[in-house]
């Protein structure tokens, strides 16, 4: 990988921040986009601007094309076997919300188990939280060992002896930062009962490391576009075709239907069935555009790249005395990212300090409230980094950390 040449294809680390330059380590929250997507969206908008499917001319012949192309490219990029398998969602959040309401509405149940964990996204609770609130099911957690970071596996064992409907965990924690063996839990559900569907939370999986959902062997795969270089408003929810052709759609009107009358409306085949109103065209193209971006990269390359970022990180961090560094200490299971505190500072304030420093980072909970609580802590500085982050940037927020402990005396 040539960072370099990657670096010049995104415009926004051209900038000055506080007259400094941009030290961009807030990839978890949000990556950048280079001008390839950039490009892709003004010309889809200059050129192409047109509702799908039903304009019998040509921009809307274009525009059906492209959205077309735009499904089959995220498809194949997530190892799909069929482009139909792809729902175009806003985001990982909407994703789950799908399926928990078209699938969990009508196969959850009274008295049914739904098994997630202490390190989700508040986005991978909530949803079944409130399936299981509606229905009568209940939620059970696996726990975190807080030493490690990591899944505690005998007692995922103990709570699929439950016989869970669903078990819905993340790829990759978004606070952690831990990996998740998703593909070996995923065949350990199907052994307790074959009828376990598996969600996976991939909003931090996908813009980090190869995903092939059918060698996973799960049974959904929610991610967001703009967290993998694409645009915002744009994400994908890989759904098992078998799955898929039973399930309701989520929002209906315009687009959804067969055929609609005064007494009652039948609905469309997939994938028309989930894009109820007008798609978003432009993101659909932005994001077709990102995986092109990566493919020729090479997510593997980029696993890579970013492992040797995060190490570096991590052995940067673990000499300052003052910086108490949270997730897993086995760095094979580690994503880009670290979530930290800095002794007797608040995590804004070390997140003030740094951005006068030009450095980007998050502060606070990292909608990941239960995970803090259990490790009892407010709130954690986190550094999370992508494809175009270079080992003098860690250097820079090292230096960054240097001036929190001068100003705070710490």
């Amino acid at each position: 990988m040539d960072i370099q040449a990657i670096r010049a294809d995104f415009p926004i680390l051209e900038r000055k921040i506080h007259d400094k330059s941009l030290t961009y380590l807030d990839n978890a929250a949000t990556s950048q986009k280079p001008r390839q997507v950039i490009q892709a969206i003004v010309e889809y908008y200059e050129n192409h601007n047109a509702n799908v499917h039903r304009g019998i001319h040509v921009l809307g012949d274009e525009s059906t094309r492209l959205y077309g192309e735009a499904r089959q490219a995220v498809a194949k990029f997530v190892g799909a076997d069929d482009p139909l398998e792809l729902v175009f969602v806003r985001n990982t959040t909407e994703g789950i919300n799908l399926v928990a309401f078209s699938w969990g509405g009508e196969n959850i149940k009274s008295g049914d188990v739904i098994v997630t964990s202490e390190m989700e996204h508040h986005s991978n609770i909530v949803p079944w939280q409130e399936l299981a609130k509606r229905v009568g099911a209940r939620v059970e957690y696996v726990r975190v060992h807080p030493e490690t970071g990591e899944l505690d596996l005998d007692h995922l064992g103990t709570l699929l002896k439950l016989r869970p409907k669903l078990v819905a965990l993340t790829h990759a924690s978004n606070f952690l930062g831990t990996i998740n063996d998703v593909q070996g839990i995923a065949h350990l559900c199907k052994r307790h009962n074959a009828e376990c569907k598996m969600l996976v939370d991939g909003a931090q999986g996908v813009p980090q490391m190869p995903v092939d959902v059918q060698k996973l062997g799960v049974d959904f795969y929610a991610f967001s576009g703009h967290k993998m270089y694409g645009p915002m408003g744009i994400g994908g929810l890989w759904v098992r075709k078998s799955i898929l052709e039973k399930m309701g759609p989520f929002m209906t009107g315009g687009g959804t239907i067969n055929e609609v009358s005064l007494t009652g409306t039948t609905f469309g085949e997939l994938p028309d069935r989930f894009d109820a109103g007008t798609p978003n065209v432009a993101g659909a193209v932005g994001l077709k555009a990102a995986c092109d971006y990566l493919s020729e990269i090479g997510m593997q390359n980029i696993r890579e790249h970013e492992k040797k970022i995060i190490n570096y990180a991590i052995e940067q961090l673990r000499n300052l005395a003052f910086v108490k560094i949270f997730g897993p200490t086995n760095l094979e299971n580690r994503g880009a990212l670290v979530a930290f505190t800095v002794k007797g500072v608040h995590a804004h304030d070390v997140a003030q300090v740094l951005d006068s420093e030009g450095i980007a980072v998050r502060s606070g909970h990292h909608c990941t409230m239960p995970m803090h609580m259990k490790l009892g802590v407010a709130g954690t500085t986190r550094a999370s980094f992508g494809i175009y982050n270079t080992l003098e940037e860690v250097d820079q927020l090292v230096e960054g950390l240097q001036k929190v402990k001068n100003v705070f005396k710490v």
